[in-house]
């Protein structure tokens, strides 16, 4: 495959600055997801800026352990247009670790109670050392769609 990204897009029927909020809630990305592989935030303060680290507990049937935490760098942060993070791991020794891809959330405001949504993932930057062990992506092209339309049913309260 030539490409290095996916993405997604869907409008949602309230405001970019609501669906911003929920993005920026790690305790609401299991919902999102929707996939079971994100299980829980394990730091669920809202996330506020470049910079910040936040873990999440999670579980894949195909990962030596099965459960497995990743630590995410918010890479992306203007309210209410854009969020996006870089996922990653934690090493023993403390040292935080990233593998070169992206979750990245694009929102169009589209007056005052619409967005357009678009989710991308971009694994552009992953090491050949890396891909060697993980198929890049490693899910399903439904899944952003998925995603999407899980994020529309958190904000819309359904």
């Amino acid at each position: 495959m030539d490409q290095e990204n996916v993405s997604a897009t869907l409008t949602v029927a309230v405001s970019a600055a609501k669906v911003f909020a929920v993005l920026a809630d790690p305790t609401a990305h299991a919902a999102i997801d929707g996939t079971g592989w994100v299980r829980e935030a394990v730091d669920r303060a809202p996330l506020t800026g470049v910079g910040q680290i936040f873990r999440m507990d999670m579980y894949h049937p195909g990962h030596p352990d099965g459960d497995y935490q990743v630590a995410n760098k918010v890479h992306v942060f203007d309210p209410p247009r854009a969020i996006g993070w870089l996922t990653g791991q934690e090493k023993e020794d403390g040292h935080l670790e990233f593998g070169g891809w992206f979750w990245r959330y694009d929102l169009a405001p589209l007056g005052p109670s619409g967005t357009e949504v678009t989710l991308t993932y971009d694994w552009s930057a992953v090491p050949r050392s890396i891909r060697e062990y993980i198929d890049f992506p490693p899910f399903g092209p439904e899944h952003l769609t998925d995603s999407l339309h899980h994020l529309a049913g958190l904000v819309s309260g359904r």
